[in-house]
């Protein structure tokens, strides 16, 4: 079978391609406006802004001919932005016209939670279709948005999920069908979405169970820290406090395709790769790291983010790239979100120092173009101890580990170049104004704790997710299945990272799973 993928030049698209292909599609991609019009089946996987993407349809000269299409009721399905394109107009955009194709609107999340929403949530279907052949109801599909459709027409919804309200996570009128959660990238349950889609074939259903209330799924992310080692070959390592020699080599935890791949199949939510390679210093040279996410992307159909290298930058050559471009290179490689580390926190001593941003940092800049929610920062604090909050001008906490000197008082300072170098920044302050710069999630270490098993340093977490309305992922320490459900029930992080316990096979992510739902927390059982 045949199928047109519009690619307007913005995010992720590489995954869409594999995963139809995957199911035996032939997937062209759109170059001209007349490939609309032609296709047997478009598919229009949106990723980023609405201002952004209505303005590239429209210098593309896309509009017309995707119109037409809709309005001859040819086979559509469009995926997150390309479903909200169908209404009106969006509260992103304000004054940018959508396609019309449906009345109604597009409205931001105003909910007590985190937004943008990201993570795993469940659908409650609102009539039979064809796409839920095969699906038994309960399971759930990845969602990472801040914005919702809100059609003028209740008949357009196919779905509906929960996220402080009810909205609409999905719409089908005739042969279209648009989609707010990505299928892609929703493990077996999203590509049998897809198949379905292709196949447009048999009698519209309801699946068996339907659900009162959906829940968003704590989630369970798979680190994959990689370099080169020492015979120069790439590698997922893992370090003590970010020292990953041990007996003076490189500690090799096994290849990252086949590590990626099996954590996929064993149910992580996420894969993460942090490139710590030397190679990071000249990114879009980076054809090993690269090739990796191309390859895992083939494989792995969950979201991969990339972090290590993604700042502006002169290469060896004298030739400049924007952090703009290095996250380009990534995503058109597979990736769905960057991971920003060291840049962010100069970009906050700049900011601080200015009184206010820029408005062309790297955080800035990807996030107009891509989307918040495709921009990761990655905090790397360690404690300082202080006698009484007056001894710093940094947010304080009262703790439960005193100092080494009985201190009562710590704040949390943030470093740079892999935790080697200290600035007089806090983490608290760093994820509050990366969120005003449009951060969308934080990824929050803990050098202290890093690589030792002694479980997630719960202050530091939960101070920085009260300081902050986007999500928070709590890394560093995990060691037993028991600190994960420590995490998730006394701080506020939606999600939770490992890497050690995992690659050392201490802790299995099946059985993970199995305990935290025994345990009456909300996860996604694959």
């Amino acid at each position: 079978m045949k199928v047109a993928l519009l690619d307007y030049g913005a995010g992720n698209v590489r995954s869409v391609i594999n995963a139809l292909r995957a199911l035996g599609a032939e997937v062209r991609p759109v170059k001209r406006p007349e490939d609309i019009l032609s296709a047997e089946r478009l598919v229009f996987p949106g990723v980023g802004n609405f201002g952004s993407i209505m303005r590239a349809l429209n210098e593309k000269g896309f509009v017309e001919p995707l119109r037409e299409y809709l309005r001859q009721n040819r086979p559509f399905l469009g995926i997150c932005l390309g479903l909200q394109v169908l209404f009106e107009g969006s509260e992103e955009a304000p004054g940018v016209a959508g396609l019309s194709v449906f009345p109604g609107f597009v409205r931001r999340f105003r909910v007590s939670l985190s937004v943008p929403h990201i993570g795993w949530n469940g659908i409650k279907p609102a009539k039979p279709s064809r796409l839920f052949r095969g699906l038994s109801g309960e399971e759930k599909f990845y969602f990472v948005h801040s914005y919702y459709v809100d059609p003028a027409d209740p008949a357009l919804a196919l779905t509906r999920t929960d996220y402080g309200l009810e909205f609409v996570s999905a719409v089908e009128s005739g042969n279209i069908v648009a989609l707010q959660f990505h299928p892609e990238k929703s493990g077996p349950a999203g590509l049998k979405i897809l198949e379905n889609f292709l196949s447009r074939e048999g009698e519209a259903v309801l699946p068996p169970r339907i659900l009162e209330k959906t829940q968003l799924a704590k989630r369970i992310i798979a680190c994959l820290d990689v370099r080169s080692d020492d015979e120069g070959r790439l590698v997922v390592t893992k370090g003590l406090q970010y020292d990953v020699r041990e007996g003076g080599r490189v500690r090799d935890m096994g290849a990252p395709v086949e590590l990626a791949h099996l954590y996929f199949q064993e149910g992580a939510d996420e894969i993460t790769f942090l490139n710590i390679t030397g190679f990071r210093h000249f990114p879009l040279k980076d054809q090993p790291m690269l090739e990796v996410l191309r390859r895992t992307s083939e494989r792995v159909f969950v979201p991969l983010t990339i972090g290590g290298g993604i700042r502006d930058f002169t290469d060896r050559d004298g030739r400049s790239y924007s952090a703009l471009e290095v996250a380009s290179a990534y995503f058109r490689a597979g990736a769905d979100k960057v991971s920003i580390g060291s840049d962010a926190v100069y970009i906050v001593e700049d900011y601080l120092r200015r009184g206010g941003a820029s408005g062309n940092s790297s955080i800035e800049t990807i996030s107009r173009v891509y989307g918040r929610q495709a921009v990761v920062i990655s905090i790397d604090p360690k404690r300082r101890y202080v006698k009484s909050p007056s001894e710093t001008e940094h947010p304080v906490i009262e703790t439960e580990i005193p100092g080494p000197n009985g201190e009562r008082y710590c704040w949390f300072q943030c470093t740079v170049k892999g935790g080697r170098e200290a600035r007089d920044v806090d983490a608290v302050t760093l994820a509050r104004v990366c969120e005003e710069l449009g951060a969308g999630e934080i990824l929050l270490n803990s050098i202290d704790r890093d690589g030792t098993n002694l479980g997630y340093d719960l202050e530091l977490i939960q101070a920085v997710s009260e300081a902050v309305s986007i999500p928070v992922i709590a890394s560093s320490g995990a060691g037993s299945p028991e600190h994960f459900y420590e995490v998730f029930t006394r701080t506020r992080a939606e999600a939770a990272l490992a890497a050690g316990i995992f690659h050392r096979r201490e802790v299995e992510i099946p059985a993970l799973k199995r305990y935290l739902r025994e345990k009456g927390i909300e996860v996604r059982l694959a």
